[in-house]
């Protein structure tokens, strides 16, 4: 019997049986003639079509015909209403005790129901040993009845902690290596204990993996998160027992997902507990005994991810014109979760008028859920006209989105990303005062590169507790993959300082800090932008790790004049201003901004349009935050 593949004929005989074997035990409890009985089974058993559920079962975990008997005794008085008098005991009822099963069944051993025998370790019946272990209450566990009725399903106990999976329509070219590879590595290993780890940033890669390779050696795969892996011995033992069992009557195979370090333990025992094929799969490679294979698994490539979007979007591919190669460079989907939204996604494309701009904004939409809840999404309100800068700096902003939107070409079509992963992320620090425009920069690429920007509160990355700052760091930077979204560290030299020389633990883990977000700044496929107000105060090592830097100076009284003209909006009445006066305030382009915006509500409250006088008002309130009021002379002549 194959788990849902049996067929009514096979049914029927093992119904029969079983009432055969029920009847055959009640002769021997004094109802019938125990030969004929037993003569009845016999031949309903040789014409089954395949083994029966009993057979199987006491073939599988080595019952003694005693402990096959005992079973069915408990089994029986559940469902045979003759069998259930016999064993009637007054007020307490139908029930099997072991002192009935030891009087009346063949070959009675005393060791049947010892922990150390298969039907207590198996959990296939439990005992009630108040009353003493021949007098004890003999209950046959459901899932063991249910099976031996014909119905084989996953054990109730377990279903909520597991996930079925199902193999993949489709793969990736690596991953379809990595089952070949496994595969290859359990021919030589048919039998006993057999462990794969998983590793790497793909966790909807590896579940395919695993639900490909247990598919063509004939099992289905279920999952398990690591952190729902029970920790206490006895749980853990127990979860073990249970799922060795489920792997003999259901043909399975477990996959432990989202395994960390910090669960590598009870990973270990359970696997050395479970003698069979298990999957354990996580970002970082566990150090788990003797696996028989470890590979790595990440997400496809742009050059896969095109391919596999083309095999989503099927002919709804022919009315893109240039976005799919944007989408597999920029955002980095599993194979899964292409294959997943391709149908939706080719409705979209073929029915919009615009399916580039349409195809582009549902993927940045998938990949926005995780990252939602780490940091906070800008979005871009100012342009490039809006950007008052030197040319150099405009320059060197349009090359970095150069450098973004052209990565598929020169990474993958002329072959840089062969040379090697390290150092292809795209990071620019910006550098200025504050006000200087840094945050607007991030605004404006992210507007003209269609993606999303993020900024990062720091206040709830840096932690005090050692490893959490770069447990936070890993979560922002592995949602942000998906996403392929530009992250805006703000004021980043409170973080990225200058890493200290060590003298003692804490310094030592200020510096792994330092050194993991270096690490993970040159993997991240995005872009990443920092910003200080004191460039001297980072690292000369992360500053070398840097491809763009980018110093937004103090406006000169040509720019600050350019900026008061384009901070009001079009619907903004003005009367009289006089912008050349206004650009002798020597400030920055975010205190124009906050003196123009003071200077608006002054007016909208006194119900004229916005004047001289308003931003006199505007400037002095501006002033009184900084305690510092400005010169006469910068502010001569405005009323």
């Amino acid at each position: 019997m194959n788990t849902q593949d049996t067929v009514i004929d096979w049914t029927e005989a093992n119904q029969r049986l079983l009432v055969a074997e029920f009847a055959r035990l009640r002769a021997l409890l004094g109802e019938g003639d125990a030969t004929v009985t037993t003569e009845v089974a016999d031949a309903l058993r040789a014409n089954m079509p395949a083994p029966a559920a009993i057979d199987r079962l006491s073939s599988t975990f080595e019952l003694s015909n005693f402990e096959r008997d005992t079973l069915l005794l408990c089994a029986g008085v559940e469902m045979d209403s003759g069998l259930a008098a016999l064993c009637a005991n007054g007020a307490r009822g139908a029930q099997a005790t072991f002192g009935i099963a030891l009087a009346t069944l063949p070959d009675a051993h005393w060791s049947a129901l010892t922990p150390v025998r298969p039907l207590r370790h198996w959990r296939m019946v439990e005992i009630d040993e108040r009353e003493g272990i021949a007098n004890a209450r003999l209950r046959i566990d459901e899932r063991v009845l249910h099976y031996l009725a014909g119905v084989n399903y996953l054990d109730t106990r377990l279903q909520s902690l597991l996930r079925p999976l199902s193999p993949p329509r489709a793969m990736a070219g690596p991953h379809r290596q990595a089952v070949d590879t496994i595969l290859y590595a359990l021919r030589d290993n048919p039998h006993g204990r057999a462990l794969v780890l998983l590793h790497g940033d793909d966790a909807d890669g590896q579940a395919d993996i695993a639900a490909q390779a247990a598919a063509e050696i004939g099992l289905r795969t279920h999952a398990l998160c690591g952190e729902d892996l029970p920790q206490a011995p006895a749980e853990l033992d127990a979860f073990s027992v249970l799922w060795q069992r489920e792997t003999a009557l259901l043909d399975v195979t477990l996959l432990i997902e989202s395994a960390t370090a910090e669960c590598d333990t009870g990973i270990a025992r359970l696997t050395d507990r479970l003698g069979v094929l298990c999957f354990v799969a996580g970002r970082e490679p566990l150090t788990l005994d003797c696996p028989i294979a470890s590979v790595r698994v990440d997400r496809p490539d742009a050059q896969e991810q095109k391919r596999l979007w083309e095999l989503a979007l099927g002919q709804a591919t022919g009315r893109l014109n240039g976005s799919l190669n944007g989408v597999a460079t920029q955002f980095r989907f599993s194979a899964g979760a292409i294959l997943a939204k391709g149908e939706a996604l080719r409705m979209t494309v073929e029915t919009r008028d615009d399916p580039d701009a349409a195809f582009w904004n549902a993927c940045r939409g998938l990949g926005r859920r995780r990252l939602d809840d780490l940091a906070q999404r800008i979005t871009p309100a100012a342009g490039r006209d809006d950007l008052i800068l030197p040319g150099a700096q405009q320059s060197l902003l349009r090359e970095i989105t150069a450098h973004v939107r052209q990565r598929l070409t020169v990474y993958d079509d002329w072959g840089f990303a062969r040379k090697g992963a390290r150092g292809l992320g795209i990071t620019a620090l910006f550098t200025g005062e504050s006000g200087t425009g840094k945050t607007m920069a991030a605004e404006v690429l992210a507007g003209e590169l269609h993606l999303d920007l993020y900024r990062i509160d720091l206040a709830s990355v840096v932690s005090k507790y050692i490893g959490e700052t770069e447990k936070s760091l890993k979560q922002v930077f592995d949602a942000a993959e998906d996403s392929g979204a530009i992250l805006l560290f703000d004021e980043a030299d409170a973080l990225f300082g200058k890493r200290s020389e060590v003298r003692d633990s804490h310094d030592r883990y200020a510096n792994i800090e330092v050194s993991y977000l270096l690490q993970r700044m040159e993997a991240y496929s995005g872009l990443a932008i920092l910003t200080t107000n004191h460039k001297a105060a980072l690292d000369t090592a992360f500053q070398r790790r840097l491809r763009f830097v980018v110093h937004f100076p103090f406006p000169d009284q040509l720019q600050r004049e350019a900026i008061w003209r384009t901070i009001f909006p079009v619907d903004t009445p003005r009367n009289g201003i006089d912008y050349t006066k206004l650009a002798r305030l020597n400030v920055t382009g975010g205190t124009i901004r906050n003196i123009a915006l003071s200077a608006a509500f002054h007016a909208a409250e006194s119900g004229t349009p916005v004047g001289m006088t308003h931003l006199l008002h505007g400037a002095h309130m501006e002033a009184a935050k900084r305690d510092k009021p400005y010169s006469e002379a910068e502010t001569r002549g405005w009323v």
